[in-house]
């Protein structure tokens, strides 16, 4: 585990460059493009740009993956260290979280990366011999709602449970052999050292591992060019030559390469900030693209629903049709129509209902017949009481039956018009 860096460390990655990297990378197309999803690479970088603004340890990279088939695949990883708190003190452990081609709908595979003074713990409920994580945050993965920074988080909680790293310690060769060495040596907290007893037959400490060299490895080169000036360790060795020559020629290729990198960086800025409206955009087209596909459900529901009126009018208009076909031609002349054979019932319940309708309306006529006479004095008022109770005795009877042949007509309605669906449907 490496402590945190407290003078002379690594600065914390640039979010703004970590951004500029993501986007490039997951831009990419061809054979160099990464192999995920175009619909998830959005999700992807959040999770990414979350995970380097929680933990600035972990850094975002692409490097080469090889499965145990032997297949090699470019993948995108974070490499660097999660902290952990061990018995009151802050560790970092080194681990590299590789986003598989199927993330972010599966888990990504975690691996600790141990540094050559480190050893994995054997056996460790969480920590393979070869370093493989296994955890519950990653066997119960859910897309989308898990993400890294919780899986961080996890990490953090059960390395610090149960440490998964011990340091090994190496003879210095620069000190005089000891013959007795002291077994237990007391713990250096400014050194941030491992504590509790060593093992005398190994060298092996049993407390977590600490390691102060490890580094955190860096993003990956950018694609401009380095700068002509040198990194500041020797790689660019200024010539000795005086001649003006060379020095003019020296620093005209210099302002050159100097022009070029700043043109380079503008157009990289403005790239990037036009990818960033393209992922704005893709989000916006996938929301209405939401929109629209629960209008079309509506709108299809809705023609359905039509349809199938449209249906129950068409069998309708064959009825009249048909009906129209038959009384085509039939004239009668009126002064020899019988009254009572003027609508022909097609069945017992109709002529039942002529009868009733006809019986109400003939009592419906005699009682406003009684009502006239009596307010002419034709007749005396309790024989009008009598006669109205009589009659609408009547008209009670008349129209209780009529209800229930209009109940059993519908019965027999919605029956034939549920046979004819189905014919008409077949």
């Amino acid at each position: 585990m490496v402590p945190p860096a407290t003078h002379g460390g690594p600065s914390p990655p640039n979010p703004q460059l970590t951004q500029q990297f993501l986007s490039n990378v997951l831009s990419q197309r061809g054979p160099s493009a990464l192999p995920y999803s175009e619909d998830t690479k959005w999700l992807i970088r959040q999770h990414l740009v979350s995970l380097t603004s929680s933990y600035p340890s972990l850094e975002p990279k692409t490097a080469t993956f090889t499965h145990n088939d032997g297949r090699s695949v470019n993948l995108l990883q974070a490499d660097g260290t999660v902290p952990m708190s061990f018995q009151g003190v802050t560790y970092n452990i080194p681990v590299v979280i590789w986003l598989m081609e199927t993330y972010p709908r599966h888990p990504p595979c975690v691996y600790v990366n141990p540094t050559r003074d480190m050893i994995i713990k054997r056996p460790h409920p969480h920590v393979n011999p070869s370093g493989l994580v296994s955890i519950p945050y990653l066997q119960n993965w859910v897309y989308p709602s898990s993400n890294l920074v919780d899986l961080s988080r996890n990490l953090s909680l059960m390395f610090g449970r149960d440490p998964p790293l011990y340091s090994q310690r190496r003879p210095n060769p620069n000190s005089s052999p000891n013959p007795n060495p002291n077994p237990n040596p007391s713990p250096s907290p400014s050194h941030g050292s491992s504590f509790g007893p060593s093992s005398s037959g190994n060298s092996l400490n049993l407390g977590p591992a600490v390691s102060s060299g490890y580094t955190r490895p860096a993003i990956p080169p950018r694609a401009y060019p380095p700068s002509p000036y040198g990194s500041g360790s020797g790689s660019y060795s200024r010539p000795q030559s005086d001649d003006p020559t060379e020095v003019y020629k020296r620093n005209a290729i210099n302002k050159l390469v100097e022009m070029v990198h700043g043109d380079v960086t503008g157009m990289r800025k403005a790239r990037e900030a036009e990818m960033e409206g393209m992922f704005n955009a893709q989000g916006v087209l996938r929301q209405r693209e939401e929109q629209l596909n629960t209008g079309v459900k509506e709108m299809q529901s809705e023609m359905e629903g039509l349809e199938q009126q449209l249906q129950m009018v068409l069998m309708n208009a064959d009825i009249l049709e048909a009906w129209l076909r038959e009384n085509e031609g039939k004239t009668r002349s009126l002064e020899n129509v019988d009254v009572d054979d003027a609508f022909e019932c097609v069945d017992s319940l109709s002529k039942q209902m002529l009868d009733c309708t006809a019986g109400d309306l003939a009592v419906e006529d005699a009682i406003y017949a009684l009502d006239k006479a009596v307010q002419d004095g034709a007749i005396p008022f309790d024989q009008y009481l009598r006669s109205i109770r009589l009659l609408s005795r009547e008209q009670f009877f008349h129209r209780a039956m009529g209800a229930k042949v209009r109940a059993t007509q519908m019965q027999a309605q919605v029956a034939n018009m549920a046979s004819r669906i189905s014919q008409y449907v077949s």
